[in-house]
C-alpha cells in the first residue's frame, strides 16, 4: 500500500514521531543506607503485583510505541487546505484531498490507490471510483488511528 502509506505518513507523520525515551531515575544504595532500604519495603511492589503487571501487559506495545489520543484528521487537512492557497474540499473531494497533503491526483495515482484499497468497479469510470475512493480512505485512516467526523464514514 504506497500510496495509502504515504498519505497516512503525511497525516500521522508528527503523531507517530517516536517520543524521546525518559531516562529512568534508578535508586542506588549507598554503603551509609543499607538500613533507611531495608526499612523502606512498603514502596516496593511485590513478586505477585510485578508479574500480575508483567502477564497483564505481555501483548501490549510498550508505551512508547503507542499514540495517546487518534489523529484529527479533519483538523490536519483543513490546515493544509487552508496553507495550499487553493480552494479545496476535502471533506467532498479526494482529488482536494490529494492536492491538500501536496500528492499527486492524477487519475493513474487514485486508481493505483483505488486499487490498493480493493476497489472492484470500473476504474475508468472515475466519478464513482472517487466518490468510492473518498469514503474508502477516510474509512481506512479511522481503522489506522485517525479521528475522522463521523459524517463523513457514512
Amino acid at each position: 500500500m504506497k500510496i495509502f502509506t504515504s498519505i497516512k505518513e503525511k497525516l500521522f507523520g508528527k503523531a507517530l514521531e517516536t517520543p524521546a525515551l525518559e531516562t529512568a531515575t534508578t535508586n542506588t544504595i549507598l554503603p551509609g543506607d543499607v538500613e533507611t532500604a531495608q526499612t523502606d519495603t512498603a514502596s516496593t511492589p511485590s513478586i505477585e503485583s510485578e508479574v500480575a503487571a508483567t502477564l497483564g501487559g505481555a501483548n501490549a506495545e510498550p508505551a512508547s510505541m503507542r499514540r495517546p489520543d487518534p489523529v484529527d484528521v479533519a483538523v490536519i487537512l483543513d490546515e493544509a487546505a487552508k496553507q495550499n492557497g487553493q480552494k479545496l474540499n476535502w471533506r467532498h473531494s479526494i482529488v482536494d484531498m490529494m492536492k491538500a497533503l501536496g500528492m499527486d491526483a492524477s487519475l493513474q495515482e487514485r486508481q493505483e490507490l483505488a486499487e490498493e484499497l480493493g476497489y472492484t468497479g470500473d476504474k475508468n469510470d472515475s466519478a464513482r471510483m472517487n466518490i468510492w475512493l473518498h469514503k474508502a480512505l477516510l474509512k481506512e485512516l479511522a481503522a489506522n488511528g485517525g479521528k475522522v467526523p463521523p459524517e463523513l464514514l457514512d
